[in-house]
């Protein structure tokens, strides 16, 4: 039975649930590619995919709209595949099972995949229409946007026909979006040895949860717990007191989202087994006293745990302990030139023990200014290089450039305020779209970017507004009629 079925736009909802039957996590969307290559041959559209994955499905002008400028209109195929470590789910094999919640609509402890799978619902809406008008338009489906935006890297000139390009992947109605940050990765690789377990010792799991975590473009400003940062911290202060021999870390698990839950399991001598557990409820005091407000659910718990196999050798642990304390998150400068926006921020994403030794940090970095991107990394790069890691950077991805002279931003304003008499917002935003790479490709395209009301993407919360999706369909269709002729 359709759980989504009543919704309005009904056309919209009933794809947007077909979608989340298909499992699609980055890099692994060769179902999600059949599926969308069917569903564009059995409309009998010229339908077509290139070498890395990315579809494109063209639909002729209706009847009276055949000298409109064709219109390319863009999502992403994949979505990050997060998940609360309580929920039993398997995102390459499992369809995501969405339900309603008042006024949103959410998952069962994943997230949705609404970013992008709403814009994907909307392009095939208009591919299977056949009451709406619209003049010649091409749907584009990227693929891996979220992990590393491997399909916009590759389009090819001359895959698409069109100079006027709609991206589908915002998450604020009500904002037209003209620019966005570019971003680099930062990787370090810590080596370690394996050493014995020191005698008369015993070993705990120290576990933070309950963090909110989010889009780290969307979400970076808003002042949100890591982790990462909250469980080094402690490690830190109590390996300035105690022989702390470190077993294990893990914290986050993707680049682009802030991370929500680490543990770390840790061997210390004996005589300090009742001592850590008072340091560990004053710790967990004041951490609730400081992020009473922003992380109301933070939990931070220790738990006697079985020995490990071994410990990190102490050099490399006490490395990691600097290093992770010493590498910035969060917002690093507000941006002068358009006041209330996040200019440049790092995301310390994740940390792993990896093989059997090393252990792998990984930190994004976004900035709408090119020279701040690479400052950033650096500045991430040296509290690495100076505990000893090996440094490796992304090729990282370029910055859309605002243009206020753009046609299509002009046609889409006019179009909010006649529907909804109100003006839209247009402005730049910091997380990461692929229209800076579109620009390199086809530098005389026209494009904007807007999307209904979407909330803590990237996490298991991720939830999109219902009301938003009706009036983003209306504002879609409208732009559409009123795309200029060539």
């Amino acid at each position: 039975m359709s759980i989504l079925s009543g919704l309005e736009p009904k056309v919209i909802w009933e794809h947007f649930e077909d979608i989340c039957q298909v499992p699609r996590p980055s890099k692994k969307e060769e179902k999600i590619i059949e599926f969308l290559m069917d569903f564009g041959k059995k409309l009998n559209l010229e339908t077509k995919r290139d070498e890395i994955g990315n579809v494109l499905i063209s639909k002729p002008a209706t009847p009276g709209k055949e000298n409109l400028k064709t219109v390319v209109l863009q999502s992403h195929m994949d979505m990050v595949c997060e998940k609360n470590s309580s929920t039993e789910h398997n995102f390459d094999t499992d369809p995501i099972i969405p339900w309603i919640d008042g006024e949103w609509v959410k998952a069962k402890g994943t997230t949705l995949g609404a970013d992008d799978g709403i814009g994907v619902a909307a392009e095939m809406a208009l591919l299977s229409s056949t009451d709406i008008e619209h003049g010649p338009i091409e749907c584009l489906f990227t693929v891996d946007e979220e992990t590393g935006l491997s399909g916009a890297f590759a389009l090819q000139p001359g895959f698409v026909s069109g100079n006027i390009l709609l991206n589908l992947d915002s998450e604020d109605e009500g904002e037209i979006f003209l620019g966005c940050a570019g971003g680099i990765d930062t990787l370090a690789t810590l080596s370690y040895t394996e050493e014995a377990i020191p005698a008369e010792s015993f070993a705990v799991r120290l576990n933070v949860s309950g963090l909110q975590g989010g889009h780290s473009g969307d979400e970076i400003n808003k002042n949100r717990g890591n982790s990462n940062k909250i469980l080094n911290r402690f490690l830190w202060e109590i390996n300035k007191k105690y022989d702390v021999r470190l077993a294990d870390f893990a914290g986050g698990n993707l680049r682009n989202a802030i991370p929500r839950e680490a543990y770390a399991v840790v061997v210390i001598p004996s005589k300090f087994k009742e001592q850590i557990r008072v340091d560990l409820n004053i710790y967990a005091a004041e951490m609730e006293n400081v992020w009473a407000i922003a992380e109301p659910k933070l939990k931070i718990e220790l738990e006697s745990t079985d020995m490990p196999a071994f410990v990190c050798d102490k050099a490399t642990s006490n490395n990691l302990f600097d290093a992770l304390y010493a590498c910035p998150h969060g917002v690093f400068t507000m941006s002068t030139r358009m006041p209330g926006m996040v200019e440049t921020s790092n995301n310390l994403a994740s940390v792993k023990f990896i093989d059997d030794d090393k252990i792998f940090i990984t930190t994004s970095q976004r900035s709408d200014v090119d020279s701040e991107k690479y400052n950033i990394a650096q500045n991430v790069g040296v509290a690495f290089t100076m505990a000893g890691a090996k440094i490796e950077h992304s090729e990282g991805y370029p910055g859309w450039a605002p243009n206020p002279d753009s046609a299509i931003l002009k046609v889409a304003v006019k179009s909010y305020e006649r529907l909804f008499n109100v003006e839209p917002v247009a402005r730049s935003i910091h997380a990461g779209l692929e229209c800076g790479l579109f620009l390199e490709k086809y530098p005389h395209m026209d494009m904007i970017s807007f999307g209904p009301t979407l909330r803590d993407v990237h996490s298991p919360d991720e939830r999109i507004n219902i009301e938003t999706v009706n009036k983003f369909w209306k504002h879609l269709l409208d732009i559409l009629v009123n795309i200029p002729s060539n």
